[in-house]
């Protein structure tokens, strides 16, 4: 039986999300190695196909004919570093161990009394799920964790994810009201994407992934992945096409908003918790420490406000940035996200000169 709870730090992106994705996928009909796959993608697009969570696999689906071809290369392929993620995609900018934890190679996280513990993904839990809707969705059957993740993403969104200090006490209560250890959607893997994304979303089919190092898309399991050996096998294979740019001049805020206008469509709108992660994946590309956004403050209404028009309701401001007084003396503010630390967002003069973001939706 599931059971709910309003979490709302889990609902930051609910009032306004973008629908449009920001990856344009395309399906090579060519049969080759993976390494010569990688080298054609990055040749005529970005590079072999990263998936950020479901709705990229939708559009990704939407880009192949299952019905007549074998199994298809994308760019998730095994290194020799494990690395911990989240099951929705969230960054791991924090974690709760308990003492002398994690302990061992397994690979899951539960909570216990607001503590987390790694145990073998194999064992079987209660788990939690969050809902976009409803918010923390506790369910009380015992399931493997990859089990509990798919419950999790056909009835609801995902295994819940913890981003800081307060969403711990407040899952932690919310568990101990069940008197249960209970999963979380915290996992570790060695699988890295060849964009060197931090996508953590992962849709391996049954059974998988085993001992390989590439992984492949099978058409027999309707589009779950599956892992093959041998690199070295000819498939064809999907590139993706990034919608995002950064563009390494430095420049002020109006004449960075000049240049994407004439060369793509726009500075980039951050409308949602997945838009700025895609904007976390490309800003490690910038040589400023902080990079525009199509982000600008009116000192006339005291608000802020995209330059698309759209409305400012997902936001992201660093610790005292974000203000609706900003100091409008002696030049107006523009918004910019930082390319390190937890690349969130800050008020900068708009005369200064930064790298940028365009966007060619």
């Amino acid at each position: 039986m599931a059971q709910t709870l309003y979490f709302p730090l889990l609902l930051i992106a609910l009032c306004s999300i973008s629908e449009c994705v920001q990856r344009q996928y395309h399906f090579i009909n060519e049969k080759k190695e993976w390494a010569d796959a990688q080298r054609y993608c990055r040749e005529n697009y970005t590079v072999l196909a990263t998936v950020d969570n479901r709705n990229d696999m939708i559009q990704l689906n939407k880009s192949v004919n299952y019905g007549f071809v074998e199994n298809i290369w994308i760019g998730l392929h095994k290194t020799s570093v494990y690395k911990w993620h989240w099951s929705s995609g969230d960054p791991v900018s924090f974690l709760n161990w308990a003492s002398e934890q994690p302990n061992s190679s397994n690979e899951c996280a539960v909570m216990n009394n607001g503590q987390w513990i790694n145990e073998k993904c194999s064992n079987t839990r209660v788990f939690i799920c969050y809902n976009m809707s409803r918010g923390l969705v506790f369910v009380n059957q015992e399931m493997n964790w990859r089990d509990a993740q798919s419950y999790c993403r056909q009835n609801h969104i995902d295994l819940v994810s913890v981003r800081n200090q307060n969403e711990n006490q407040q899952l932690e209560m919310f568990i101990n009201d069940r008197n249960s250890a209970a999963w979380i959607g915290l996992f570790r893997d060695s699988w890295q994407w060849s964009d060197q994304s931090n996508s953590s979303f992962r849709y391996w089919a049954p059974n998988n992934p085993k001992v390989a190092y590439n992984a492949v898309i099978e058409p027999k399991t309707l589009g779950q992945w599956g892992d093959y050996f041998s690199p070295y096998h000819q498939y064809p294979f999907i590139c993706h096409e990034d919608k995002l740019i950064v563009i390494q001049q430095n420049l002020s805020w109006s004449e960075a908003l000049r240049y994407c206008r004439q060369n793509h469509v726009d500075l980039v709108s951050v409308q949602s918790v997945e838009m700025q992660r895609r904007v976390m994946n490309v800003v490690k590309l910038a040589s400023t420490e902080a990079v525009w956004l199509g982000l600008r403050h009116s000192c006339a209404l005291g608000i802020w406000f995209w330059v698309s028009g759209e409305t400012v309701c997902y936001q992201n401001w660093a610790p005292g940035n974000g203000t609706s007084e900003e100091d409008c003396e002696p030049t107006v503010r523009s918004g910019a996200v930082q390319s390190g630390g937890n690349q969130t967002w800050i008020s900068r003069p708009e005369t200064d000169r930064l790298n940028f973001i365009c966007t060619n939706y």
